[in-house]
């Protein structure tokens, strides 16, 4: 039993990792045995589960379809491991999560923090990125978008809404002209996205404006709010970030004003995990908590 697991194992992180290296890094085994291994299991299966490519390991339709039994076992094999070693409420161990990087800035230091404050033993990596995380890679035990994926395997659940306005600093609009209208942008300094790099068409705040130049522009939206802070120009900046910068002042907030969602996205094989359950469900609760007292600041 304990050797059909760990083939299983080796299997996925090959699958994940596309390499034998990036499996072997994350196995903590040298890569030689990654490959004698596989090669062990498809010997005993007499079926290819990968072709090497440009793009390295990948998976045929025979390891796709052992794929998806492999997470199914994984999952079991991880929900069995929380009944046996959770004997309360207490959450432990690591949880990776992925998230853009305005989220990981302003709202999940806090949440995580306080989650970690009542449960000493858990671990929380926050991935802040600003892109969409692959969850069947496991680059993230879970993930927070700005869109609902709609990938079969995949279970999607909205956390809250979320507001964002045009927004500059004090010293910026004192010495340029008055805006009045969503005309008068055309003869400010705008910060925004850089239009090749929006990784979810949500992110596409200028467009719907009619604003075609961006001055400054970063794939980063920490980095907008800090060059909108420093007087730079003017950006679409969350409200629930504005607490962090007293000298911001919206813009048009009459005529202006945007609303988005956060999801939480997770792998529909660990909602068997009663751990994992127990976390999204702290998480779920402490964002939603969290806009909303900060956009209550605003």
């Amino acid at each position: 039993m304990q050797r059909h697991w760990d083939d299983v194992r080796v299997f996925l992180a090959v699958a994940r990792a596309a390499s034998l290296s990036g499996a072997g890094k994350h196995l903590r085994i040298d890569p030689a045995t990654v490959g004698r291994r596989i090669a062990r299991l498809e010997q005993e299966i007499a079926t290819a589960l990968f072709v090497k490519s440009p793009q390295g390991y990948v998976l045929t339709n025979a390891g796709q379809r052992l794929m998806e039994r492999a997470e199914t076992v994984e999952a079991a094999m991880q929900a069995a491991s929380d009944v046996l070693n959770t004997t309360s409420e207490e959450l432990s161990g690591q949880i990776r999560l992925g998230a853009p990087d305005g989220c990981a800035n302003y709202l999940l230091p806090q949440v995580c923090a306080a989650i970690c404050a009542d449960h000493p033993d858990l671990d929380i990596q926050i991935v802040a990125l600003p892109r969409v995380f692959n969850l069947s890679k496991r680059e993230a035990d879970m993930a927070i978008g700005v869109s609902a994926p709609t990938a079969n395997r995949l279970h999607v659940q909205k956390l809250t809404d979320y507001k964002l306005h045009l927004m500059a600093a004090r010293p910026y609009l004192r010495a340029h002209p008055p805006i009045q209208t969503v005309r008068d942008l055309q003869d400010h300094r705008v910060i925004g996205y850089i239009p090749d790099m929006i990784f979810d068409t949500e992110l596409d705040y200028l467009n719907d404006l009619g604003i075609k130049r961006v001055a400054l522009a970063s794939n980063s939206v920490s980095v907008q709010f800090n060059m909108v802070r420093q007087g730079g120009g003017i950006g679409v900046v969350h409200d629930f970030a504005m607490p962090s910068a007293r000298g911001l002042r919206k813009v048009l907030a009459d005529q202006i004003s945007l609303t988005r969602s956060f999801y939480l996205i997770r792998h529909k094989t660990d909602l068997q995990s009663a751990r994992m359950k127990r976390f999204a469900s702290l998480l779920a609760q402490g964002v939603a908590e969290e806009v909303s007292r900060l956009e209550g600041l605003t």
